[in-house]
């Protein structure tokens, strides 16, 4: 009986521990979030007196000028794109990579592999002179193209080991019985592979879709006309123009960070699924 008392207080206390953690870890998430969202409600006065309280007088025009604004549309506009792009090509090539890592037997494999992995050691920005160099060479600088094709290229490391990892824990019976019924690497990935993984393909467009909305080097160096510019290089100019008045800064940041707030408690329960996937069987 003491030994279940015991036991008993040990679930209830670490319970609590665990609670305790989170609430600290959602506060300190949710604060930042909330601070930035509220200041876009205040007067530049009542920032800067009552930055982290509740607005003295709300002033929704903050929020509705830039709404109703042709700029902030257009940079929403272009990082959709943009994002959509390099999410659409993102999942074609690394599903098609990872498949045949997972499934198919050849010369070289580990070694193919453990090159693209090596794309998870180095960032954009330590290639951006001799990439700028390459898009320049193509004809691809100040489009789309210039920016969706290296994002693409440096987020295929991560992609297809997502992908590979989840194409093996598969069932191999699965696999065995597509072959005896005559079904291909092609229809079997396309018809059977694909449409089983929905939790990693959630994952993957996640993680493609929040790199690319967030990106803001690729497009700084890229892009020069502003037409073509996406929100973190709106938000430069728009800072620029309106640098004094932060509440107006915090209201565009606000609007911009929403739709991949949006999108991620969307797809959570996809993405979880999805990076758990291959924790057991590699």
């Amino acid at each position: 009986m003491t030994d279940m008392s015991s036991s008993i207080r040990m679930r209830t206390s670490t319970r609590i521990y665990l609670y305790v953690s989170l609430s600290l870890i959602a506060a300190i998430v949710l604060i930042p979030l909330l601070t930035t969202a509220l200041g876009g409600f205040k007067t530049l006065g009542d920032l800067r007196t009552n930055p982290f309280g509740l607005p003295t007088e709300w002033q929704w025009t903050n929020y509705t000028d830039i709404l109703f604004g042709e700029r902030y549309w257009l940079q929403i506009g272009n990082s959709l794109v943009i994002a959509a792009l390099t999410v659409l090509l993102t999942l074609i090539v690394s599903s098609m990579a990872a498949f045949a890592f997972a499934h198919v037997r050849f010369f070289g494999s580990s070694f193919l592999l453990n090159y693209f992995l090596l794309g998870l050691m180095f960032p954009a920005a330590t290639a951006i002179l001799p990439l700028f160099i390459r898009i320049r060479d193509l004809g691809l600088l100040n489009t789309y193209w210039g920016v969706v094709l290296p994002q693409v290229a440096f987020g295929l490391g991560m992609s297809i080991l997502l992908f590979r990892n989840y194409f093996r824990n598969l069932p191999e019976e699965l696999f065995q019985a597509a072959f005896v019924d005559g079904c291909g690497y092609l229809r079997f990935f396309w018809h059977i592979s694909l449409p089983l993984s929905r939790p990693i393909v959630a994952t993957v467009s996640i993680i493609s879709f929040v790199g690319s909305w967030n990106s803001y080097i690729l497009p700084l160096i890229m892009l020069n006309s502003e037409s073509k510019y996406p929100w973190p290089l709106g938000i430069m100019v728009y800072r620029g123009e309106y640098g004094t008045e932060w509440q107006l800064v915090l209201a565009f940041i606000t609007l911009t960070i929403l739709p991949t707030i949006i999108v991620f408690f969307v797809a959570q329960r996809h993405i979880i699924a999805g990076l758990t996937a291959g924790a057991v069987k590699s």
